[in-house]
């Protein structure tokens, strides 16, 4: 079977691609930034490099949010025929902090108390009611950017004036009081193959490990395992990094991610992350090919049975024409039966009665 794996060219996209080699025939690494999607009345067209990309049986397509529109297109044309982990809609809803909670609230995953204002009023009316300390999130961003901190209204009001200045929308969000310490579970379809504890530096609230985040081990239970599986269900994501918050409520979802770093996962957890991922990709497109396999004979048995249908005794209602003491037989009877003019037969005659077979 031949795969690709469609990204960046991130450390984590060449581990995964070496571990894909062990089970896939082969593997190509393909940079997103040279894909174009040409599409028309007819199909869709992916190219790169402007050559329409070859025919693989599975494809990893993964990057940052200033490509979802790209990764979306290009899924929505090679999710037909190839096995992909990651629907196209979901580069679209986990690649958007806003849309992500509301996948989340449909799904019933527990997260913080999350609020989206049309106006700086509005915005205003929020912060009254609201207790401190506060996160602001910008809906694009990754990695802990976008994400602001207000410890009082004072400082909430002042960054709300600047966000307004921005003309975008954005998200009032509780904090959770974690002593800085966030969970990121890897998910790969109904299970959890790897996860981390990170630790924020000292003086940040973002526990990312590229902002000086540290990590190591952690055992999810059962539960933080469920939601963890759920929230990659409700974004439509096999593989994929939930980021999780420990607070006083219980374990609350606040970020998936569709394109996590494997290295700080890899070390805390032991675990070597990019195999899992291959083992699991190889996994789902043998299952996907032998589905195919099946479908295909089923639709071979069907047509046997269905020639056979064809071919069973059939009853016509007809007229007898008698001319000259030789009987005449409709014309849909010779061409149902196949007969030709000169063919051998036998003929079985009682009264009431004949029987022509084809010799």
């Amino acid at each position: 079977m031949k795969a690709a794996v469609i990204s960046l060219g991130s450390t984590s996209s060449k581990w995964t691609i070496e571990s894909m080699e062990k089970h896939f025939s082969s593997v190509d690494a393909i940079d997103l930034r040279s894909i174009e999607v040409k599409m028309g009345s007819d199909k869709a067209q992916v190219l790169a490099n402007g050559k329409e990309l070859a025919e693989y049986d599975c494809i990893f397509a993964k990057g940052s949010f200033r490509y979802a529109q790209i990764l979306r297109a290009l899924t929505s044309r090679l999710g037909k025929t190839s096995y992909m982990p990651i629907l196209p809609y979901s580069f679209t809803v986990g690649h958007d902090k806003l849309l992500t909670h509301l996948a989340l609230q449909h799904f019933k995953v527990p997260m913080p108390n999350t609020y989206l204002a049309a106006t700086s009023q509005g915005g205003k009316k929020i912060l009254e009611k609201i207790n401190y300390p506060i996160i602001f999130k910008l809906p694009s961003g990754t990695g802990g950017k976008g994400v602001m901190y207000a410890e009082s209204y004072a400082a909430a009001n002042s960054l709300l004036d600047t966000l307004t200045t921005l003309r975008q929308p954005f998200l009032i969000q509780e904090y959770i009081e974690t002593n800085g310490e966030d969970i990121r579970i890897l998910v790969a379809g109904d299970k959890v193959i790897a996860s981390m504890k990170r630790k924020a530096m000292d003086g940040e609230k973002r526990a990312n490990t590229h902002l000086g985040g540290a990590v190591e081990s952690y055992i999810p239970n059962a539960y933080t395992k469920e939601i963890s599986v759920r929230a990659a269900k409700a974004l439509g994501a096999s593989l994929c990094a939930v980021d999780i918050l420990e607070g006083s409520k219980g374990p609350l979802v606040v970020e998936v991610n569709l394109s996590p770093g494997l290295k700080g996962i890899t070390e805390a957890s032991g675990v070597v992350v990019a195999d899992k991922i291959a083992e699991y990709l190889f996994e789902q497109t043998k299952l996907l090919k032998d589905k195919g396999t099946k479908q295909g004979a089923s639709e071979i048995l069907k047509e046997i049975s269905r020639k056979r249908d064809d071919a069973t005794e059939q009853q016509i209602i007809a007229q007898l024409d008698v001319r000259g003491g030789r009987l005449l037989l409709p014309g849909v009877i010779t061409k149902i039966s196949d007969l030709a003019d000169g063919g051998e037969c036998v003929i079985k005659v009682k009264e009431g009665q004949i029987i022509i077979e084809r010799i």
